[in-house]
């Protein structure tokens, strides 16, 4: 049995690549989806033609990791792609944002993605493709968006690293790093403040972002930018110390 597994498969970018990937990958003959809200991964097999087999699983609990930790040693599958979507953000400085929110974040955007990849990583075929969503705040620290930025940075790292460790597997990393994305993501966001407002006028459509996840995947590239604004902001943080662009930022912001 050949599959994609896709975590964050509720909405937004992880919903999208299930979408694309059933559309592009004709050879799967089942995609695991992962998310909390079932009723929506129920629906998305309406929209898709392969069978999904949903996994309802909060990947910030330590009993559902071990769930699909049993499931996937159990059915041995052929993963042919992984696409670690999950992940959220909150906007706020250190004390707007409560412990709690703040712990949370690197649980889900750092420690279950590595946690899934591990897990799975045994039984990614040779070919294969990891896709892991950074973000082009991965780039630079954010004020207002310090642990977001930080857990990010962790995934961009991480992915790029894994990537040269599996050369050898011939199996591709890829880090994804679109900037803003219309998706229900601003939502949650802004629960705690207010997003830098040029983000809102960069803002991406998910479609776009995943075909090029794919395509760049497909080219066994280890990082993915959608869009020339971030391109450029990409560019810049090499260039400027980042103690300057954050001045910037304050002053814009």
């Amino acid at each position: 049995m050949k599959i994609a597994i896709i975590t964050g498969a509720t909405s937004g970018l992880g919903m999208e690549f299930v979408k694309e990937i059933d559309r592009l990958y004709k050879q799967l003959d089942e995609i695991w989806v992962i998310g909390r809200r079932t009723k929506r991964m129920e629906y998305s097999q309406y929209k898709i033609s392969k069978p999904l087999r949903i996994l309802s699983l909060d990947l910030t609990q330590p009993a559902d990791l071990s769930k699909y930790h049993r499931l996937i040693n159990r059915k041995k599958p052929k993963v042919a792609m992984l696409v670690n979507s999950a992940g959220f953000g909150k906007v706020g400085d250190y004390n707007e944002i409560s412990p709690k929110e703040q712990l949370d974040m690197i649980e889900l955007n750092c420690k279950s993605l590595v946690d899934i990849t591990l897990s799975t990583l045994p039984y990614i075929i040779k070919g294969g493709h990891i896709i892991q969503m950074s973000s082009a705040s991965a780039f630079l620290p954010q004020r207002g968006f310090g642990v977001y930025a930080a857990s990010k940075s962790f995934v961009l790292s991480y992915s790029r690293s894994l990537n040269e460790e599996l050369r050898g597997r011939n199996i591709t990393v890829t880090a994804v790093c679109p900037g803003p994305v219309k998706t229900e993501f601003f939502e949650i966001a802004e629960q705690t403040g207010q997003v830098f407002a040029i983000k809102k006028l960069l803002m991406a459509n998910k479609h776009n972002v995943v075909k090029k996840a794919l395509n760049d995947a497909h080219k066994r590239r280890d990082i993915s930018v959608y869009g020339c604004s971030m391109k450029l902001l990409r560019l810049i943080s090499k260039i400027v110390p980042h103690r300057i662009i954050l001045i910037i930022m304050r002053i814009l912001n």
